[in-house]
């Protein structure tokens, strides 16, 4: 009775699209357009996603919830083809939305206990987190989180509502396994973001008091704001600000309370300026203008979020100095190494999507930003987190990142192309190789390879 009961809910909360999320999607969200219910590619998903659960339902129906799950996420694997059809700003929509109705396989099961850890007195389930630009309008948080991430970071959010850059502006190279794209920063911005984190948190608190009135403070805080799960807030500044360090004030006034950790964001390829934010001087003045409107906020026992900037891989040995004495001067409290490169590795250079502007994510960035990874563990001695993104795609690569000096991880391309069943795909192996080499932990391994 009850294994009919979940596979009912299924069909009824889960049918019309729990792979959506596979989507081949841009590395950076949209604008929302309307998807017409009409629409024939959105049928023939549909169809395909019903035919695949009456034909597992026979199966379904005899296996504990474990089996379930893993069986859930596997199948997602079956409808990826059928996003290929679509654009890949409406593939992006599509899985949003998804994800924000909790049409996507929800993980039950457990993380291996060797890759759970603490950082900035937060615990995390996990390393393996979604980078920012999936989500950048703070949609989707708790289904993102349902899926298994240790994290999920939103964004990037400007202060003023903005389109991006004209379309088309994402293209796939699926051979590459790679994708380019020029969104710009499309985002409805802080106020719009504020109040559906807003709701969220409080829908959240609802939930957690009315289940176990009971619970001690530190039970409800394992985890983060966003529940299970850490959220990360990733901030922007608008195109056509002249003053960058106020639309960053702006941004951690609005947003800092509902956030685990803050991001500064200053390597986006696509705003024009932006990256100039990287030299030490402007880097200083910027950090120490956040920090300041952070810290004099009213906090509780917690204390403020962590502030993190994120960087570019495309910068010189003496830039990455710069930033390592900004960030130990400064006692910064992380970096992320890195956001997309204006650079066209090989095999990218030979397709002919490469020449279209923008920033390339995936697969060819992964050599490039590990190295960067390296040089910026080295640079700061250890003593700064830092969150390895670029390229990963798989629990070895995970496990390299950790090695190279990275704490925690993030993914973007790779899962717009694997769609859900690469999480747990991710933290299985990641779990196989720390154990493999004598790890106890994710702790142990960080920066392994530069010690």
């Amino acid at each position: 009775m009850a294994l009919r009961k979940i596979f009912r809910e299924f069909i009824n909360k889960r049918v019309l699209s729990p792979p959506l999320l596979t989507a081949r999607h841009c590395s950076s969200s949209a604008a929302a357009p309307k998807i017409p219910h009409s629409a024939k590619k959105g049928r023939l998903l549909t169809g395909a996603t019903i035919g695949l659960v009456i034909a597992g339902g026979a199966y379904v129906s005899t296996v504990d919830e474990a089996t379930f799950c893993s069986w859930l996420f596997s199948a997602t694997k079956l409808v990826n083809p059928f996003f290929a059809l679509l654009d890949p700003e409406v593939a992006h929509r599509l899985a949003v939305s998804a994800a924000a109705r909790g049409w996507v396989p929800r993980e039950k099961r457990p993380d291996p206990s060797n890759i759970g850890l603490e950082v900035w007195g937060r615990k995390f389930s996990n390393p393996i987190g979604l980078a920012a630009g999936f989500d950048k309008n703070a949609e989707a948080v708790d289904g993102l989180l349902a899926l298994g991430f240790g994290f999920v970071e939103v964004g990037s959010v400007t202060p003023v509502p903005q389109e991006g850059n004209p379309k088309p502006r994402i293209f796939r190279l699926p051979r590459e396994g790679a994708i380019i794209n020029r969104c710009g920063f499309n985002s409805e911005g802080i106020v719009a973001v504020a109040k559906r984190l807003g709701a969220q948190h409080g829908k959240r608190k609802l939930d957690e008091t009315s289940r176990n009135p009971s619970s001690s403070t530190d039970e409800v805080k394992h985890g983060g704001k966003a529940g299970p799960g850490i959220l990360g807030v990733n901030l922007g500044k608008n195109k056509t600000s002249e003053d960058a360090a106020a639309d960053y004030v702006q941004g951690v006034h609005t947003l800092s309370q509902y956030a685990d950790y803050l991001v500064i964001n200053v390597s986006s390829p696509n705003t024009p300026g932006l990256r100039v934010l990287q030299g030490r001087k402007q880097l200083k003045d910027l950090v120490k203008k956040v920090q300041a409107a952070r810290d004099e906020m009213q906090w509780g026992e917690e204390g403020p979020p962590p502030l993190l900037v994120k960087i570019a891989p495309d910068l010189s040995k003496e830039d990455l100095e710069d930033i390592a004495a900004v960030a130990l001067a400064l006692r910064l409290d992380g970096l992320i190494i890195s956001n997309t490169t204006v650079s066209r590795p090989d095999p990218v250079s030979k397709n002919p999507v490469a020449v279209e502007v923008g920033g390339l994510s995936g697969k060819p960035l992964f050599n490039l930003s590990i190295n960067i990874l390296k040089e910026m563990y080295v640079l700061t001695r250890g003593k700064i987190p830092l969150i390895g993104c670029g390229g990963v795609s798989s629990g070895r690569e995970a496990y390299q990142k950790i090695r190279a000096g990275a704490t925690l991880v993030q993914l973007y391309t790779a899962f717009a192309y694997g769609g859900p069943a690469l999480i747990p795909q991710i933290k299985a192996e990641l779990a196989e190789c720390l154990e493999r080499d004598g790890f106890k932990s994710v702790i142990e391994a960080v920066g392994a390879d530069c010690r």
